[in-house]
């Protein structure tokens, strides 16, 4: 295949630990078979492109023999299987450090299917892009193994190992305890931190893709990192506006200018971004197949509850049991609108995204945690208060009534008694 060549050693030494070359290749051929119009992978403002950069870091990254990865899994064990995806499945492992000293380093590792094309393209990108990126939200790449053998190729890859998964899996899944409010800002924040260096922090520009839930993994802090680069591209070369290539990614995250031109820019990432905002408030996936029509689709649902309505505390995730900030939520909601606007251009930038969700973070974190129907019960309560100090018309006049038949009463009873006393005298 033209278009991805994975890695050769130049040394056939099996005790190599330093990340071979790649194959020499061109910057159109790196671009793709998919991409119609951009003739050269750079970004605007470098005349390299990731195959350059990944040259220039590569010794960074282990390699691994197949027989290693093997041990490290007992070979493959399904009682060490974590994630299974498109690409193949997912083990907790155990290595030896480089040096061979102290104590087996905790790891995870991607096994190839074996009958994958498409996988195989996604782990060339996996390398490369993960030899080149360095992030604290970022998951790190810790090495690789490639090896074509009799018994077909194998293809795997070598991570840090995040023991709390996904965010996915602690918005959506129930057997996990809910996410406070607090820790779910800091989750957001962090992957937009991640989005704004991939986008704007880099010699080169990278669009991530496929940014959704499941590839926003969680370190033993809770600290979030972007995961699977297998869908990642270059941004555009200069003199263009975006890449055009064939659409991919996953159904509810993909923004919808990218689904009906092809045409790929860093704002698609920013309208995934805005989704996820919207999955974090909620606690609802992008699409529910198992809800009522109406409430099937998130993006629809909740446009019924504008975040400046008093309607758009229904919207709030009820595992949060009303403990979060509702200016907050409001804010997150508004952000996320704008993330999905319908012109690419008028979304914002991910830095610009970083810097509002931090305003909103401190302003969380300042506030009390109220939530949005106890604040409007609140507001209720005093407004009414000033009406209940006035008695009203009303009631005047069933008090002046009360007071008449008192007299009534009293000017009977004192005839009575008159009656009775000039009877007793005679």
């Amino acid at each position: 295949m033209k278009c991805f060549y994975y890695f050769k050693d130049k040394s056939k030494s099996r005790k190599q630990r330093s990340a071979p070359e790649l194959k020499e290749q061109s910057q159109s051929e790196y671009s793709g078979a998919d991409s119609r119009i951009i003739k050269s992978s750079c970004s605007a403002n470098s005349p390299r492109g990731i195959p350059e950069l990944y040259e220039e870091k590569a010794h960074n990254l282990r390699v691994f023999t197949f027989s290693e990865l093997k041990n490290a899994t007992h070979d493959f064990s399904r009682l060490l299987k974590i994630g299974e995806g498109g690409f193949g499945s997912v083990f907790k492992g155990s290595i030896k450090p480089v040096d061979g000293k102290g104590d087996q380093v905790v790891v995870a590792i991607k096994k190839l299917n074996k009958d994958g094309l498409q996988g195989h393209k996604q782990w060339v990108a996996e390398v490369q892009f993960l030899g080149v990126v360095e992030h604290p939200n970022l998951v790190k790449l810790l090495g690789y193994c490639a090896v074509d053998g009799e018994r077909g190729i194998q293809r795997l890859l070598v991570y840090e190992y995040m023991p709390n998964r996904s965010l996915e899996d602690h918005l959506f899944n129930k057997a996990y305890q809910a996410l406070p409010w607090d820790r779910r800002l800091e989750i957001i924040l962090g992957a937009a931190q991640g989005l704004a260096y991939l986008h704007e922090g880099l010699e080169i520009q990278v669009i991530f893709r496929d940014f959704k839930t499941s590839n926003i993994l969680l370190d033993e802090n809770f600290k979030s990192k972007l995961s699977d680069f297998g869908l990642a591209r270059e941004g555009p070369m200069a003199g263009h506006t975006h890449v055009s290539t064939a659409v991919v990614g996953t159904y509810g995250y993909a923004a919808p200018d990218y689904i009906e031109t092809g045409h790929l820019t860093a704002k698609s990432d920013v309208w995934s971004f805005g989704v996820v905002l919207y999955e974090i408030l909620t606690g609802r996936r992008s699409l529910e197949r198992n809800l009522p029509r109406t409430e099937q689709k998130l993006l629809e649902w909740v446009k019924q509850f504008p975040p400046d309505s008093k309607r758009f505390g229904q919207v709030m995730d009820p595992r949060l049991e009303n403990q979060y900030s509702s200016s907050a939520a409001r804010r997150i909601a508004k952000l996320a609108d704008s993330c999905l606007l319908k012109s690419a251009k008028d979304r914002p930038k991910m830095s610009q995204v970083v810097e509002t969700l931090k305003q909103i973070t401190q302003v969380s974190e300042d506030g009390n945690p109220l939530s949005l129907e106890s604040s409007d019960n609140d507001k209720a309560d005093s407004e009414q208060k000033p009406i209940k100090l006035e008695p009203a018309e009303s009631w005047k006049r069933r008090m002046s009534h009360l007071a008449k038949l008192g007299e009534q009463v009293d000017s009977a009873s004192r005839r009575r008694f008159m009656i009775m006393q000039r009877a007793k005298v005679n």
